[in-house]
Formats: structure tokens, sequence, C-alpha cells
């Protein structure tokens, strides 16, 4: 796996989906969903709730249990131990992320 704190800040501050992957991380962290879920509690498009968990979980930030519709999404091991990293860089670019989409 990549040095997690390089992953975290090109998934999070250098894509345009950061902002989005952070809310899910946010919300998984407080407790698993499936991603009907997360669309609704984000209020985003179901589709691009599976493209974000695609890219979290291709990158071994994302685990899940279950198939198809039922599929639930937890923060991973590594994910989970380096949490204030993440929070860390959050902290940094958050006010400007969220500047950003209220455009």
């Amino acid at each position: 796996m990549k040095n997690i704190k390089q992953l975290l800040w090109w998934l999070i501050a250098g894509s345009e989906g950061g902002y989005n992957r952070t809310q899910i991380i946010h919300v998984l962290n407080d407790r698993p969903c499936n991603a009907n879920q997360l669309a609704k509690k984000l209020k985003l498009d179901y589709k691009t709730i599976r493209h974000h968990l695609d890219v979290l979980t291709k990158n071994n930030l994302l685990t899940f249990t279950g198939s198809k519709y039922g599929k639930m999404y937890f923060i991973s091991s590594p994910l989970e131990d380096n949490y204030e990293v993440f929070e860390e860089i959050w902290e940094r670019i958050g006010k400007k992320k969220i500047k950003d989409n209220d455009k």
C-alpha cells in the first residue's frame, strides 16, 4: 500500500471528488452504511456514491461485507489506524473545499 498520508492527500486534496470522499469517510466512521443509505444521508446521486466507494475501496481505505445492494461499507483498518492523519488533512483543506462547493 502507498504511504497512507500521501494517499489521503491525493484522494482528498488532489482530486475533484475529495470533498464527497471526505463526507463518506466521516459518515462511515460513525457507522457502517450501504450505498443507498449514504446517498440519502449525503443527498448525493447513488451513482456518485458508488463511484467514490469504488475509489476508496480500490485504495484500501474502505472494506465491505455482503453483496449487491446490501453491501455494507466500513472504514478499513489502515484508515482507522491513521484516522488522525485524515482529520489533519481535512482540517488543513476542509474550509476551502466547503467554500468551493458552495459556489
